[in-house]
């Protein structure tokens, strides 16, 4: 079958439409860097929108009625929101979800160490990741440090012009014959991929009786690159070593968010999977109007390690704040909650790999995405047989066919490489548990799980308008 290129579909309006779009969204994925940085900028994007606390709703004993536009956020990394439609919520709600997390390097809990006379701190890679990308990279440092106190400190190094950027270093060409004959998983081993933040001694440029200084002499001649960040640590931000116990520090790419080809056509950024899914979800349920079935968008963490914990979509998280919310519209019991779950219709908004000419091989031409061939569906992940995926209905999928038929959406099928060399999952598979109609659905990605993913900007704004039309659309 063939399919036009998006970009071929387009007005002139539209293709400014498009170049709009994508600014908004390199602007989002240069401030959600991290899920805390995304729910952050969500917040403050909905609320504007006229969307309220569920809890402060909650707190003042309102109830909610048709229009009404509430959102919850969860332990600073998950949120929800619902835009309360015509029909009674038992008839089902129209849902979009993804995820906001995205592969990196995590810090440890007991991090900072000096060798050689460099300061590092020792990571722990976080999701599916290719060790050997992640060296001789400017990399920058996101997350928070709380005390004991409840104080939190947040940092972000890194990604301003003056700011310093860190580093993971690589054995230098001229010495590596033993380490290129490796395979490439164990090119860069992980416990290798400890981040340098520091090289230079600390200088005390006081008295040896000065009371600051007095008994740590010796402590600092063994260690005094460290000591050193530990005194910069202490001075910019109030906090000692052992807050590092309680503190969530991520590292990513350090930069901006790129427009990428002459052509300026497509996007170059880290964290693309599924931040790309998550602000078109976001933007079709601000700009969705009345509708006549609740409509909801839920953006989680933790997808990439398996959706677990209170923030993952494995938590209660969603379930409970649809309780909440169909209490305040006066249909609340057990069996309701129930009936609106599986009556309702989702689109699992998630990347999909895009055909790379480069690695053909890998690949089932006439079932996988291109870059600018629309908004994708995947009507299964899992791997190999089928492993661990959601298999959407014939009924489901040819529902949605006619919704975008009539709304002129431009869409292509795809799976995620050639049967027997592997897959991929999402939240599908655990909405599905309700009994729902769920599919996949998203974007194209070409080098996904690398530092720097690629879309094209025609696939991210074609995307946003599927996922309006279903969310105005969608009633099986």
């Amino acid at each position: 079958m063939e399919k036009k290129n998006t970009w071929e579909t387009y007005s002139h309006k539209q293709l400014k439409e498009v170049d709009a779009f994508a600014e908004e969204y390199r602007n989002f994925l240069d401030e959600g860097k991290t899920e805390r940085e995304c729910v952050d900028y969500i917040v403050n994007t909905v609320e504007k929108k006229g969307y309220r606390e569920l809890q402060q709703v909650i707190r003042n004993e309102e109830k909610l009625t048709k229009g009404d536009k509430v959102y919850a956020v969860w332990m600073n990394k998950s949120v929800v929101m619902f835009r309360i439609g015509k029909k009674p919520m038992t008839e089902g709600m129209n849902i979009l979800g993804a995820h906001i997390d995205s592969p990196r390097l995590d810090v440890k809990q007991n991090p900072l160490y000096e060798e050689g006379g460099f300061a590092y701190l020792d990571t722990h890679y976080y999701g599916g990741v290719k060790k050997y990308q992640w060296v001789t990279l400017p990399l920058a440092l996101h997350g928070v440090i709380v005390k004991k106190d409840g104080t939190t400190v947040e940092l972000n190094i890194g990604e301003n012009e003056d700011d310093p950027v860190f580093f993971i270093s690589d054995l230098l060409i001229h010495l590596s014959q033993e380490q290129l004959e490796k395979k490439a998983s164990k090119v860069i081993e992980g416990e290798a991929l400890d981040l340098i933040i520091g090289n230079k001694p600390i200088v005390l440029g006081k008295e040896k009786d000065d009371k600051e200084t007095a008994g740590r002499e010796e402590t600092k001649a063994k260690e005094a690159v460290k000591q050193g960040i530990l005194d910069i640590l202490k001075k910019t931000y109030d906090v000692e070593e052992e807050d590092f116990l309680s503190a969530e520090l991520e590292i990513v790419p350090a930069g901006r968010a790129r427009e990428a080809g002459l052509d300026r056509s497509m996007i170059l950024a880290y964290g693309q999977d599924d931040r790309v899914c998550a602000f078109s979800s976001l933007m079709a349920m601000l700009e969705v109007e009345d509708t006549e079935r609740t409509a909801c968008c839920l953006l989680v963490d933790k997808e990439e390690i398996g959706s677990v914990g209170a923030t993952g979509m494995q938590s209660k998280f969603f379930e409970n704040m649809v309780a909440e919310v169909m209490n305040l519209t006066g249909e609340y019991s057990e069996l309701n909650v129930r009936r609106c779950l599986s009556s309702s219709c989702m689109l699992s908004s998630d990347v999909s790999s895009a055909f790379d000419p480069a690695f053909a091989a890998s690949f089932d031409k006439k079932n996988v995405a291109y870059l600018g061939g629309g908004m994708v569906f995947n009507k299964f992940t899992g791997s190999r047989g089928k492993s661990g995926s959601n298999d959407a209905n014939a009924e489901y999928i040819a529902h949605i066919r006619n919704i975008f038929e009539k709304e002129k959406i431009n869409f292509q099928t795809a799976e995620l490489g050639k049967v027997d060399l592997g897959g991929g999952g999402t939240i599908a598979y655990i909405l599905a548990l309700y009994g729902m109609n769920v599919i996949d659905s998203g974007v194209a990605v070409l080098n996904m799980h690398a530092p720097w993913e690629a879309t094209s900007k025609a696939d991210v704004y074609e995307t946003k308008r599927g996922y309006e039309a279903f969310l105005k659309g969608a009633s099986l």
